[in-house]
């Protein structure tokens, strides 16, 4: 089992996980409560981040500040590898050893305006997702999706109970391909900025290129439309 001595690199603040900014502090605090159970928090977490941070793919992706929790959380909302900072660096905030996990990712529920800035793909590279630290062993989440948008988009919100992983479902609610996962990237201490930026920019040009970023609800909507609502 590991140590305490072990965990401390997912416990301690990192560039991008800034668990030691003030508002991620003042956050976590707010939404663990007076709750001291370490899954009870985890799970109170999870459902904060989800929820209450919007998901978009609709941002700077040149900008440091989209991949830093402090950051993502000021704006209110980010993608997959800003919401997983948040909650990392959230659970870090209240002594739960966090880290980050990535993998490319087909979505087969990809918006049309979505993949053409994608240059016509549905392979996400580096998604990104959390490991927390509970029970002497890592559990995975994925605070990505938040309820509203996967009302739009046709497809079950994933639940976190603090002991099984929380991983995208294959399938929508009418049986249609989901999320498919085709290469594990492994887990890390801290998001992999220039990596990743330098991956969309390979990959994703247009993505990249198009930094007048669209409303937070931007993609919400288009899921709406996509999902026929």
């Amino acid at each position: 089992m590991s140590t305490h001595t072990d965990l401390g690199p997912f416990l301690a603040p990192a560039t991008f996980v800034d668990s030691d900014a003030a508002s991620i502090r003042e956050f976590a605090a707010r939404a663990v409560g007076e709750e001291t159970d370490p899954v009870k928090q985890a799970v109170r977490l999870y459902y904060a981040v989800r929820d209450g941070i919007v998901y978009t793919p609709y941002l700077d992706f040149t900008s440091p500040d989209t991949y830093r929790a402090s950051a993502v959380l000021a704006k209110g909302a980010g993608f997959c590898v800003g919401k997983a900072a948040v909650l990392t660096a959230c659970a870090r905030a209240v002594g739960i050893p966090a880290r980050l996990g990535f993998a490319d990712v087909r979505n087969h529920l990809c918006t049309p305006r979505l993949r053409e800035r994608m240059g016509g793909t549905d392979v996400f590279y580096f998604h990104g997702y959390v490991e927390l630290h509970l029970d002497g062993r890592w559990v995975k989440a994925t605070p990505a999706f938040d309820r509203a948008l996967c009302e739009k988009f046709g497809v079950h919100a994933l639940e976190f109970d603090g002991h099984a992983d929380s991983l995208f479902q294959p399938f929508d609610v009418t049986g249609r391909r989901h999320m498919e996962y085709l290469h594990d990237r492994g887990s890390m201490p801290d998001v992999p900025a220039d990596e990743i930026m330098a991956t969309f920019d390979r990959f994703y040009p247009a993505l990249t290129a198009a930094t007048a970023v669209a409303p937070a609800t931007q993609f919400r909507r288009e899921a709406e439309q996509a999902s026929g609502a």
